[in-house]
């Protein structure tokens, strides 16, 4: 599991490629729905660094450590979802839902098939109503995470799914707009404990993302830094 494209860097690189471009005049922004700086020059971004879920970028354009991190995270595929509670860099809470929503012959999603045939059957009836308890129970799980002082809500979830999520009869902790949160910028192939696992420690880190113009100045970047610095 990775960021397409993307190299994994250190704080220190990070705060040296700030430095840079703040001596450079670069514009540099904040996206908090990526939670992710992007670096211009002349209009085109050539940088982008996605954040750990444990840093902040505040109103003073400086990065810090968040003292006290709260994340969650929701992955869901067809059938099977699991959510996760982190506290600072650790999984504190976790939890696995399962339903019946897969035709066994056709091997389609129940909802998928309600788009095109109906849901006259008594079996089609049983999956529409597996779906929407399903939906149910990750949102009642969400909910009791609002206990904590939530930084980010994580989400993976087909668009096809989607609306289910945040049209159940028990709604999630935040909105399809909500300002933290945030679709994850990877995929996940399955929604289970050990994907939930690897996510969270994905998020942990910093990912450099350059254009081809941005390989140019970063190489240049490289070349002229002090022997005894890494980059």
């Amino acid at each position: 599991m990775q960021i397409p494209q993307s190299e994994k860097i250190t704080f220190e690189q990070t705060q040296k490629l700030l430095q840079w471009a703040q001596d450079s005049g670069h514009l540099v922004e904040y996206h908090r729905e990526k939670h992710q700086l992007v670096f211009y020059i002349h209009s085109e971004w050539y940088a982008k660094i996605y954040l750990p879920w444990t840093y902040l970028w505040d109103s003073g354009k400086e990065l810090i450590k968040n003292p006290d991190p709260h994340f969650s995270l929701c992955l869901v595929k067809a059938g099977q979802a699991t959510v996760g509670y982190f506290h600072h860099e650790k999984m504190e809470d976790h939890k696995v839902f399962r339903a019946y929503m897969v035709r066994q012959k056709q091997g389609k999603s129940q909802i998928k098939y309600l788009n095109t045939k109906g849901k006259s059957r008594a079996g089609s009836r049983i999956r529409l109503a597996e779906t929407e308890r399903f939906f149910e129970e990750i949102n009642e799980r969400l909910n009791s995470y609002q206990a904590y002082p939530i930084d980010f809500w994580g989400i993976s979830c087909g668009k096809t799914l989607w609306p289910y999520l945040f049209s159940s009869s028990t709604p999630p902790p935040f909105v399809s707009g909500s300002s933290n949160l945030i679709e994850l910028p990877f995929h996940v192939s399955q929604a289970s404990f050990e994907e939930l696992e690897s996510a969270g420690k994905l998020l942990l880190e910093f990912h450099l993302l350059l254009s081809e113009a941005g390989r140019e100045m970063t190489d240049f970047l490289r070349s002229s830094s002090d022997e005894e610095e890494n980059w």
